[in-house]
């Protein structure tokens, strides 16, 4: 494809007296819309059409029409003024905005606890954060960044880097095992309350298929803060339980782990307009939320 030398392109306002004129198909309606006067419009696109050599209206009694070279060319025109405005709009409402969805639990064991850190390294970025166990749909909800549950092989119009790799294993509030001599066998576990979530590991940690009794919570971040609690025992990625098993408030209870998938990734649409905010929260988060 030949692209044409930016020197070589016509004027600005002779385009957009051609766009507005094609789109309302009148010199004097066109220059109401422009705030200019007829004539300057009707100059503004004969000299369009001497640049490019080839008219682009027919000019009826009763306003204008455009060639089959005009309709094609307007067509076109039309499309490159709506991605300027569209690029110019995003600028203008919140060049440092980035929105980013993430899993519940991801948002409330991994990246809120690290929010003063990212707003001390990245001052100038303002962080929109949207909680959604999916993947969402970058073009309708308007996501920049996402972090969430996804299989190999990715698709190829995202850009995904692995970000959390799923080690599952069994914790419990000291307090709940407190005389009790870790690591616990199986017997052990099944002595004490189980805690379930949405993502329930307990049947494939434990090998079973036989029902497993216990309170059941619809995200994982609830069931952690039960164990916490000390209300039980809960299976759940080591990465999500890290500060608390550094900071003494949960242990692990059974050596046995669980490698499970899928893994958690940070995806992006490949292609996306550049963005130094955007970009800047995306290398940070490769950087300092990854655990695989």
């Amino acid at each position: 494809m030949m692209i044409t030398p930016r020197r070589k392109l016509p004027p600005l306002n002779a385009l957009r007296a051609f766009e507005v004129s094609g789109r309302r198909l009148s010199f004097r309606a066109a220059a109401d819309e422009l705030g200019v006067t007829q004539g300057a419009v009707a100059q503004q696109v004969r000299a369009l059409e001497d640049h490019l050599g080839l008219p682009l209206f027919h000019r009826l009694a009763r306003g204008l029409a455009l060639t089959p070279q005009g309709s094609a060319y307007h067509f076109d025109i039309t499309r490159a003024f709506d991605t300027l405005a569209e690029a110019t709009g995003r600028l203008a409402l919140k060049p440092g905005r980035v929105t980013i969805s993430v899993t519940p639990t991801v948002a409330t064991r991994i990246l809120i606890p690290r929010l003063t850190e990212l707003r001390d390294a990245l001052p100038g970025v303002e962080l929109r954060t949207i909680a959604d166990e999916d993947l969402p749909d970058f073009d309708r909800d308007g996501v920049d960044i996402a972090i969430g549950l996804a299989s190999p092989p990715i698709p190829p119009a995202l850009e995904a880097r692995l970000l959390i790799r799923q080690e599952i294993i069994a914790v419990a509030s000291p307090r709940l095992v407190d005389g009790l001599s870790l690591p616990l066998d199986e017997a052990q576990i099944r002595t004490l309350p189980l805690l379930h979530h949405c993502q329930d590991h307990w049947p494939r940690f434990l090998d079973t298929q036989a029902p497993l009794p216990g309170a059941q919570f619809s995200l994982t971040t609830l069931a952690l803060d039960a164990a916490i609690a000390g209300q039980g025992v809960v299976v759940a990625g080591r990465a999500f339980v890290a500060a608390e098993l550094a900071d003494g408030r949960l242990v692990q209870v059974m050596e046995r782990t669980l490698r499970v998938e899928p893994d958690y990734w940070i995806v992006r649409r490949r292609g996306s307009p550049p963005g130094a905010a955007s970009d800047a929260v995306w290398a940070w988060c490769v950087e300092r939320l990854s655990t695989g």
